[in-house]
C-alpha cells in the first residue's frame, strides 16, 4: 500500500511540476510573438492548470477505467467551486465580475446539464448499437458517445474565440516586462518537458488510483471523486490560496469557473472523443449534485455580487457533507 501511495504523490508531483513548466514555456513563446497578456491567461494558462485532468481522464478512457475518467471531472468541478472558492472566500470576500455572471456561469450550468441529458441518450444508442450483446436497461451504464465529445469540443473552440474576441475589444493595461526573456532553448525544453511530466504523471496517478481502490476495497468512483480529484486540483488551490493571501482574489471567480467549463468542455469532450465513456448510476447522482451546486454558487454570486466568508464556509460545510454521502454510498 505505501508503494501504490509513494507512486500516487510522485504522480501528483510530476503534474503540477509538468503543467508549471508547460505555462511557463507556452507563455514565454506567445510573450515572444506578441501575444496580449490577456490571451495568454483565458487559453495558455487556463489550458495549463487543466492539463492534470486532462491526462487522467484521457488516460483513465484509453486504459477503460470509465468510472475515474468521468468521476475525476465531476470531483474536481466539485472541489473547485465547493473548497477552493469556499477557502478564498473565508480568507477574504471574494468580488463576483459582472461579465462572469452574464456569460461563465450560466455556461457552466448549462454544459453540466448537457453531461445529464446526453448520458441517457448515450445509452440508448449504445443499447442499439449492441443488437445481441447482452446490454440491458438494468445495467444502469450510461454512456457519453463520440458524438458528445465532439460537440462539447466544437461549442469549446467557439467560447475560447469568444473570450479571445472580448479580450481584444477590452485591452488591459500590461506592465513591461523588466526581465530579460527566456532563451529559446530553454522555452522548448519547458514545453517538450512538461508535457513529458504531464503524460507520464497522468499515468502514474491512474495506475496507482485503481491500486489503492483495488487494495482497500474502494470503487474507481470514489477514488476519482475525492484523492484523484484533489490532486488533480492542487494548481488551482495553490494558486488561489497565495492569491486570496495576498488580497489579489478579483479572478478568483473566473478561475474557478472558467477550470469547470474546461473540465466538462476540453476534458471531457476529448475523452469521449477518443473513447466513449460509460457513467455510471452513481456518477448521475453526481452529476445531478454537480448541477444543483453550480446553481447555488450562481445564486451566491448574485447576491451582492460577491462570495463573503459566510457563503465560503457554507460552501466547505457542503463539500464535507458530499464527501461524507459518497463514502456512506459506497459502504453502505
Amino acid at each position: 500500500m505505501l508503494t501504490y501511495l509513494e507512486f500516487l504523490v510522485v504522480g501528483f508531483y510530476a503534474l503540477i511540476k509538468g503543467a508549471d513548466m508547460f505555462v511557463d514555456g507556452s507563455s514565454a513563446v506567445a510573450k515572444r510573438f506578441r501575444v496580449p497578456g490577456a490571451i495568454i491567461g483565458l487559453t495558455i494558462v487556463a489550458m495549463g492548470t487543466s492539463a492534470p485532468e486532462l491526462a487522467v481522464s484521457v488516460t483513465s478512457a484509453l486504459k477503460g477505467s470509465n468510472e475515474l475518467a468521468i468521476s475525476n471531472v465531476i470531483g474536481s468541478n466539485l472541489f473547485n467551486v465547493l473548497m477552493v472558492l469556499g477557502i478564498c472566500a473565508i480568507l477574504h470576500p471574494v468580488p463576483v465580475d459582472s461579465s462572469i455572471l452574464k456569460r461563465d456561469f450560466p455556461l457552466n450550468i448549462l454544459v453540466t446539464l448537457a453531461m445529464l441529458i446526453a448520458a441517457p441518450f448515450g445509452l440508448k444508442a449504445a443499447l442499439a448499437a449492441a443488437g445481441d450483446a447482452g446490454l440491458k436497461m438494468s445495467d444502469k451504464v450510461y454512456n457519453l458517445g463520440r458524438l458528445f465529445g465532439i460537440g462539447m469540443l466544437i461549442f469549446f473552440i467557439i467560447y475560447i474565440v469568444v473570450l479571445i474576441m472580448e479580450a481584444r475589444k477590452n485591452p488591459t493595461a500590461e506592465e513591461e516586462d523588466a526581465g530579460e526573456p527566456m532563451p529559446m532553448s530553454k522555452t522548448i525544453f519547458s514545453i517538450v518537458f512538461g508535457i513529458i511530466l504531464i503524460v507520464s504523471g497522468g499515468e502514474a496517478v491512474v495506475e496507482s488510483a485503481k491500486n489503492i481502490a483495488y487494495t482497500l476495497g474502494m470503487s474507481e468512483t470514489l477514488v476519482g471523486l475525492t484523492i484523484v480529484a484533489v490532486g488533480t486540483s492542487l494548481p488551482e488551490l495553490v494558486t488561489s490560496i497565495v492569491a486570496a493571501k495576498k488580497g489579489e482574489v478579483d479572478m478568483a471567480v473566473g478561475n474557478v469557473v472558467g477550470s469547470c467549463i474546461f473540465n466538462i468542455m476540453l476534458i471531457l469532450g476529448v475523452s469521449c472523443t477518443i473513447l466513449p465513456v460509460g457513467v455510471n448510476f452513481a456518477s448521475m447522482i453526481d452529476i445531478g449534485i454537480l448541477l444543483l451546486v453550480g446553481i447555488i454558487s450562481f445564486i451566491y454570486g448574485l447576491c451582492g455580487k460577491k462570495v463573503g466568508r459566510v457563503k465560503g464556509i457554507t460552501m466547505l460545510l457542503m463539500y464535507i457533507g458530499y464527501v461524507v454521502f459518497a463514502y456512506l454510498r459506497e459502504v453502505g
